[in-house]
């Protein structure tokens, strides 16, 4: 029991004498890693794929770091993630046009346990976590109106009506995994640049969405705008809605509109980074 307690205050000792703590910041790029199908492109003669990762795109990260000893340390970071535009559906047909991207927009934050290899070279690994932000899908439609319906509506032949909107999207939760491999090049006591390769393993489960934005125009044959905000958030279709809440499960006799099945979006991304740091 003695001789624990001795070896317990000798370890602790070591730590506050070694203990070193440094702040880095930076930004990055990710791709892709392991992209699912996020949706579709269709046209009159074929149906194709597009798959992808909300995780691509610029990140920037701020992280402290504690180290223990020369080998091991804690390193707690947060992140903002501005992600690329993903194609969720393009559509071109005689009298429909249709395009949808996402991105994320969304904030992170990680714990990673740290090793160095060398004095310039390390490693970290750990836990992470989506804390806030979105995905936000930006839709573009344009549909021609039949000669029925243009005659209804007092119009032309040929003119369209020409919808925008936003729709951002929620998820719960979730837990995913970090890992980097980086090297630093020091340049004084106190500052060293360093590049790092790094991978995110992460999924997030849909919880809710909601419409932001929403105009639609009715436009004539020529471009010009004949009803300017025919549709708007405080008047939207009658097949539109505004907020939608994601379930597991769903009756097979639910008739509610609001309520989908959720689902499981991509954000694993491998990338690179570059940034500086400060060692107090």
């Amino acid at each position: 029991m003695k001789q624990l307690f001795t070896f317990i205050c000798m370890l602790v000792l070591t730590t506050i004498t070694y203990g070193q703590f440094q702040v880095s910041v930076s930004t990055g790029y990710a791709l892709e890693s392991a992209g699912m199908k996020l949706g579709e492109t269709i046209n009159i003669t074929e149906t194709k794929n597009t798959y992808g990762s909300y995780g691509e795109g610029v990140n920037f990260q701020l992280r402290g770091t504690y180290f223990f000893n020369e080998t091991f340390g804690l390193d707690v970071g947060i992140g903002y993630l501005n992600g690329s535009n993903q194609t969720v559906s393009k559509v071109s047909f005689p009298g429909t046009e249709i395009d949808a991207i996402a991105r994320a927009r969304a904030f992170g934050a990680s714990t990673s346990v740290v090793y160095k290899f060398t004095n310039n070279i390390y490693g970290r690994f750990g836990a992470l976590i989506k804390v806030g932000g979105k995905t936000e899908a930006v839709v573009y439609k344009k549909s021609v109106f039949s000669n029925a319906e243009a005659t209804a509506l007092g119009l032309p032949n040929g003119a369209y009506s020409e919808t925008n909107y936003i729709e951002d999207y929620h998820g719960h939760f979730p837990l995913g995994f970090v890992g980097a491999l980086g090297y630093k090049y020091d340049l004084n006591s106190n500052f060293s640049l360093f590049v790092e390769a790094e991978y995110f393993g992460i999924s997030l489960k849909r919880k809710d969405s909601e419409i932001t934005e929403f105009n639609t125009n009715i436009v004539l044959q020529d471009g010009t705008v004949a009803i300017e905000g025919f549709y708007s958030l405080d008047n939207l279709p009658s097949d539109v809605v505004l907020k939608t809440t994601y379930e597991d499960e769903l009756s097979n006799t639910n008739t509610d509109s609001t309520k989908k099945l959720s689902q499981k979006v991509p954000y694993s991304s491998f990338g690179f980074n570059f940034g500086v740091t400060y060692l107090f």
